[in-house]
């Protein structure tokens, strides 16, 4: 999955396989897929999108929802994750009947300190939940029995495996394969060092002996095109044969390059050697996705599950109108924009928004985080093209709002001109044609400048009052 779909995890039951990603500050949170042949997937819902499931509406930018682990066990689905700005702290459990939803509310396991929680059953049928968790000594992956209904402990957490020496031992995942259980881990931390490494015993409580070769996954000091590869969940085929997915990342330009659309998923085979895993990346091509967007919000029964905000709920900040969709700035207190947004999914892409000034300034652009974003500020009087990183703002190019109809802009991403991985251009469309106001150096809207675990969005966010939404296309190569 292109674009900021990060920390996959994969379940299959018969013939589908469900992909489940972290969403952190962003709300519906957990997106889910689904696919019958591991090569075309499509997006059909969010796991999380009510009050009693998580607070990442109101999460500060990279906090909210972390990794999760989707499995299936007597007849249900359930999802482990972690809510790191819950007040109560913990892991976060979740049930339903088709991972379409509608998910259960939050079982909360606020004795269960970390991140990254998996899943697994015993021979007896005792769920195990591992994870990574952090004190005085280091990172170490630890494991604890549960009564998972009841979000209760039944053991103190044990430590399982610190991994192979790598710092920041996280994201473990349990298998049972033949008479072998299988701790797969990332390490390296989730940036240009990542890896993927694995440990087996005979028993899924340990001890765990590390594989001899590892990592058995890692593109560390190469130039392969996707990097910081790790974090993968492993899956058996029908057949018997298995797969993965993990997550990477596309940078671009000049040293240090610099990566724009977040931590993607990318797809891989794994055969058997000696009793240990072999990831093939050329083996599995999924499909092209094409990404595109051409949403007529007047139009619309109802959202289409790409569609998301920092800072609110889509319910508590948008009211459907007659001519498209109200869309209403919520004071939160992470500082973090209400809005309407969609995935940068392309390396290249252009984006067509049409809007009618409300009652505030709102910003039709692109965005990593509240720092860091380039936008055409509308308002009654005039359209401003901005340029904000970090703690400066920058208004770079203004023409009169069009009278009596609505203002379409666009915002692209262009090849670069600076070394980095590309132009962000912002335009207008005006009595006399459409009017460049700028074109903006893409590597401030990178995770290198911005920093955090997610990537770029792009949308209409409300800076005061509200504004009415008529249109959002988006697509690669778009004019």
């Amino acid at each position: 999955m292109a674009g900021l779909y990060p920390d996959p995890t994969i379940c299959r039951v018969g013939d589908d396989f469900w992909v489940a990603h972290s969403s952190f500050e962003y709300s519906p949170g957990i997106p889910v897929w689904h696919s019958r042949d591991l090569l075309t997937w499509r997006q059909v819902g969010n796991a999380l999108d009510r009050d009693d499931q998580s607070v990442a509406g109101a999460a500060p930018a990279s906090g909210g929802i972390y990794a999760p682990t989707l499995r299936h066990h007597d007849g249900r689905f359930w999802l482990i994750t972690t809510d790191v700005d819950a007040a109560d702290g913990g892991q976060v459990a979740f049930h339903a009947e088709t991972p379409e939803g509608p998910w259960s509310a939050a079982i909360r396991l606020t004795d269960l300190r970390g991140i990254d929680p998996d899943l697994v059953w015993d021979d007896d049928g005792v769920c195990l939940v591992s994870f990574c968790y952090w004190d005085d000594d280091g990172i170490v992956i630890k494991q604890a029995a549960v009564d998972l209904e009841a979000g209760r402990l039944l053991e103190e957490p044990r430590w399982l495996w610190r991994g192979t020496g790598l710092g920041n031992t996280e994201g473990p995942h349990l298998y049972r394969r033949g008479g072998w259980w299988y701790l797969v881990v990332a390490e390296g931390g989730t940036d240009r060092g990542h890896v993927v490494s694995v440990a087996r015993s005979r028993d899924p409580r340990g001890p765990f002996e590390g594989f001899p070769g590892n990592p058995v996954l890692t593109h560390r000091s190469t130039r392969h095109p996707v990097q910081s590869v790790g974090h993968a969940d492993l899956v058996e085929l029908p057949d018997g044969s298995w797969a993965a997915v993990y997550l990477g990342t596309r940078p671009r330009g000049r040293t240090p390059r610099f990566h724009v659309n977040g931590r993607e998923t990318f797809l891989a085979a794994v055969r058997w050697e000696d009793d240990w895993p072999v990831f093939d990346e050329g083996a599995l091509i999924p499909h092209e996705q094409p990404g595109d967007v051409d949403d007529d919000f007047s139009r619309l029964p109802d959202w289409h599950p790409r569609w998301i905000s920092a800072g609110a709920r889509l319910t508590d900040c948008t009211v459907p109108v007659r001519d498209g969709v109200l869309l209403r700035h919520v004071p939160v207190p992470s500082g973090e924009s209400t809005g309407l947004f969609t995935r940068a999914r392309h390396a290249h892409w252009s984006a067509r928004i049409e809007l009618t000034a409300g009652t505030g300034p709102a910003v039709a652009g692109v965005r990593v985080d509240a720092r860091h974003w380039y936008g055409l500020r509308v308002t009654a009087d005039e359209v401003q093209a901005v340029s904000h990183v970090g703690a400066i703002e920058h208004v770079v190019g203004t023409v009169p709002s069009p009278a009596g109809r609505p203002v379409v802009a666009h915002v692209a991403s262009r090849p670069a001109t600076t070394g980095g991985p590309d132009d962000i251009e912002l335009s207008v469309e005006t009595g006399d044609g459409r009017v460049v106001l700028a074109s903006l150096d893409g590597r401030y809207l990178s995770t290198e400048v911005a920093g955090g675990f997610t990537g770029r969005v792009l949308g209409v966010w409300a800076e005061a009052g509200e504004v009415t939404v008529h249109r959002i296309t988006y697509g690669a190569d778009h004019a």
